[in-house]
């Protein structure tokens, strides 16, 4: 299982964000699915595709060429943890930013929880504080 698990993941990063996938979403991330970490309040998380798609659409949006690396991937029972790089260049207006043609480059995790070949729950560990130092806006 696990190694079906690994292979979820390598898509998810492949399609739903090197290729710009929007509809490979609903194809990996449960309709009751959660994913915590992206957003800028603890408490608040993504529940389901509609919910992903919202963020997605506005990081795609500002970086229309992000590309993630995968690092490393371990895996056991029904979690996976991914380490990656993200690349891009900010050449979109989003998140409040005006697009500065700024490249991005910065480090995460992805914890992700799977079942019945789904992500059923996502803990995200990004270095966005660095991505905002990049792009200018470090009062973030």
């Amino acid at each position: 299982m696990s190694e079906q698990n690994k292979a979820l993941m390598r898509r998810w990063f492949e399609e739903v964000w090197n290729q710009g996938q929007a509809n490979a979403i609903e194809e990996m991330f449960a309709s009751d699915g959660i994913a915590y970490g992206l957003t800028d309040e603890r408490q608040n998380f993504m529940r389901g595709p509609a919910d992903y798609k919202i963020f997605y659409h506005q990081y795609r949006e500002a970086f229309p060429d992000i590309h993630i690396t995968i690092e490393d991937m371990i895996a056991e029972g029904d979690k996976v943890a991914t380490r990656c790089l993200v690349k891009g260049r900010h050449t979109g207006n989003s998140f409040g930013v005006t697009a500065t043609s700024a490249p991005i480059s910065f480090e995460g995790v992805a914890i992700t929880r799977i079942k019945d070949g789904k992500i059923v729950e996502a803990w995200n560990y990004f270095d966005f504080a660095t991505m905002h130092r990049q792009l200018g806006s470090t009062n973030r």
